[in-house]
């Protein structure tokens, strides 16, 4: 790997450089606390709302730097629902979810048509359930339960978003959880050489072999450490297994498919993707709808973490999930981002979160300061990704000049 090489790897990982920074001083201050495997297991069932939100936030984002904040609260509202459904009325879990499931989706339906066809701006929009599910979901809770909270959910519906597969006996490891981890290591470093290979055989740049080495080897790292810390701490949690399977799906979708390809254009250039055959309006709709549906599935994560609905779930929710995809190197106006970047800003906001927890309660700090901290980090970030871009477009500038300049030398009368 030559030197422009190693440059232009260090800038396509940059992030995932001061994700690792960032760690690594949580662990110095922690005294190594955050690097034990509960906490690693904290990190997934804590945050697993991020990623799930993240990725329905970049599928907003990339139709041209558009977000929803009405996620949070509709959170709240959904588990307040969810909760009269299942506790209050006895319905079975496979009817509730059902009920739940077609909520969402008819408030996707709702908010797509209200930004898609009557093209009232996103903001406007999600910013009215923003104020109005708030409010429904903690009336509903008060009128359901003297507490304002909806406890005693059935087994059979926190066994499908809580607890942990491949488990092991108390105070021993899990082996299965390890086998599982070879697996998909042996998964990762296959796609990764696959990958190259079917680039070079049509013809496409690819990374040279000395970087899809070293990356599988650091991943091949990764995995391992984490499900060894799993692995210690009693198996694998049923969330990480739905964050796993949504971030495979979309990343696929994003990377592989026509759909992905048309969120892109439409955040790119509308007008362009317009004049191309592709209906603005059906993508920016099918953001929206997909948006709530993934709500829905993070209410049901945020309920069967806690075992019950309460007014304070989904606070700052959408907070997390756009700052998740702008750390993470989504446009704010649109065009590009991945699914492998939200997952990276997604993980700092959680390191963030965990550390912070872990810092204020050791040295009784105020827990405001974790606001602090990723209000900063999401403003260093945004200035990040400016001032590269525009170091980019400057050098090109500088060249383009240095060309003309060159050309006139040469072709000047002597």
């Amino acid at each position: 790997m030559n030197t422009s090489g190693a440059k232009k790897a260090l800038k396509k990982n940059s992030m995932v450089l001061i994700l690792f920074f960032v760690y690594i001083f949580f662990v110095i201050m922690t005294r190594g606390e955050i690097f034990s495997a509960s906490n690693f297991t904290s990190l997934i069932s804590q945050n697993a709302y991020v990623f799930v939100l993240g990725t329905g936030m970049l599928m907003c984002m990339l139709t041209g730097g558009n977000i929803d904040l009405s996620v949070g609260s509709f959170v709240c509202m959904a588990g307040a629902v969810f909760g009269v459904l299942s506790v209050n009325a006895h319905l079975s879990t496979p009817i509730a979810l059902l009920l739940i499931f077609g909520l969402g989706i008819v408030y996707g339906i709702v908010l797509g048509f209200l930004i898609a066809y009557l093209n009232i701006p996103p903001w406007i929009a999600t910013l009215a359930g923003y104020l109005a599910f708030r409010g429904a979901g903690t009336e509903i809770l008060n009128a359901s339960s003297r507490t304002s909270a909806i406890t005693g959910f059935p087994s059979s519906f926190l066994k499908l978003f809580s607890g942990k597969v491949a488990k092991s006996a108390p105070e021993s490891i899990s082996y299965s959880c390890l086998v599982i981890g070879i697996l998909c290591i042996i998964v990762v470093i296959l796609m990764n050489f696959l990958t190259r290979y079917g680039k070079l055989k049509k013809g496409y740049e690819a990374d040279s072999l000395l970087y899809v080495i070293l990356k599988s080897v650091l991943e091949a790292a990764v995995i391992g450490l984490i499900t060894y810390k799993l692995a210690k701490d009693g198996g694998i949690p049923v969330v990480l297994i739905w964050v796993v399977a949504i971030l495979l799906i979309y990343n696929f979708v994003c990377e592989k498919t026509v759909i992905g390809r048309r969120f892109m254009a439409v955040g790119g250039n509308s007008e362009t993707a317009r004049l191309s055959g592709i209906n603005n309006k059906h993508v920016m709709f099918g953001a929206y709808l997909n948006m709530s549906i993934l709500s829905v599935i993070a209410s049901l994560m945020m309920v069967a973490r806690f075992q019950s609905a309460n007014s304070g779930a989904g606070v700052n929710f959408e907070m997390d999930a756009i700052s998740a995809c702008v750390v993470g190197g989504v446009s704010a106006y649109g065009g590009s981002g991945t699914v492998f970047g939200m997952v990276i800003g997604a993980t700092l906001i959680g390191v963030i979160n965990l550390g912070m927890s872990l810092i204020c309660s050791k040295f009784n700090l105020n827990q405001d300061w974790q606001q602090v901290v990723k209000g900063v980090v999401l403003l260093a970030a945004v200035v990040f990704d400016i001032v590269s871009k525009s170091d980019m477009k400057w050098s090109s500038l500088f060249r383009r000049r240095k060309n003309i300049k060159d050309f006139s030398k040469e072709n000047s009368p002597s």
